[in-house]
């Protein structure tokens, strides 16, 4: 994967950067901790620049948004009504629960999107729900920008800073991730269990 991604950097240079963070929005496997801090570590051994790197990471974060968001647009809360009308029974989940948690998103999704850009997986799936919301684009976009900025100039510096122990960034990285999914795993384990338990009640 490495291999491949220093490939795409070198041939296409900060287009490479922006059509691979596009796809690592939508889908996330790729690592963007790869991506970025290999993109800051060529700053030192290249002709690209820090702020060339960030500048057209954040580009193809922010696309890659776009495209989730337009598929939440698509799918949306009625379409999502009518798939759990007809299966929602396997799970126990009701019409009503769709709309409790939109309308959760409705009130708190404006800080959800700009802090879920930090959190690993989440921060790609984040804009399906905000699409299928109707949140505003103009505030969806802005925040967007300026958490992927955040993240893509830390990761970027970092690798630059660093130089050829930029790897040494992505195993720690790799370390933050697998906390951050086990925690996840743990807290959809934790709201099932209480979801279930509210259903018998």
């Amino acid at each position: 994967m490495e291999n491949w991604i220093i490939e795409i950097i070198e041939k296409f240079g900060y287009i490479g950067i922006l059509l691979l963070i596009a796809l690592e929005n939508i889908f996330p496997p790729i690592p963007s901790e790869v991506i970025l801090t290999l993109g800051g570590f060529m700053t030192t051994t290249t002709n690209l620049t820090v702020i060339g790197v960030i500048t057209f990471s954040t580009i193809g974060s922010v696309v890659g948004a776009i495209i989730l968001y337009g598929i939440g647009l698509l799918i949306d809360v009625n379409r999502m009504g009518k798939i759990v009308d007809k299966w929602g029974h396997i799970l126990k989940i009701t019409r009503k629960d769709i709309d409790n948690a939109n309308a959760w998103f409705s009130k708190y999704g404006v800080w959800t999107v700009f802090f879920c850009r930090f959190i690993p997986l989440i921060r790609s799936l984040i804009s399906i729900p905000a699409g299928m919301s109707r949140m505003n684009f103009g505030l969806f976009l802005l925040l967007t920008t300026l958490g992927t900025l955040i993240w893509n100039a830390t990761l970027v510096k970092i690798g630059a800073v660093v130089g050829e122990s930029w790897e040494s960034i992505v195993y720690y990285m790799d370390i933050y991730s697998n906390v951050v999914y086990i925690s996840l795993a743990l807290l959809l384990i934790l709201f099932i269990v209480m979801f279930m338990k509210r259903k018998r009640d």
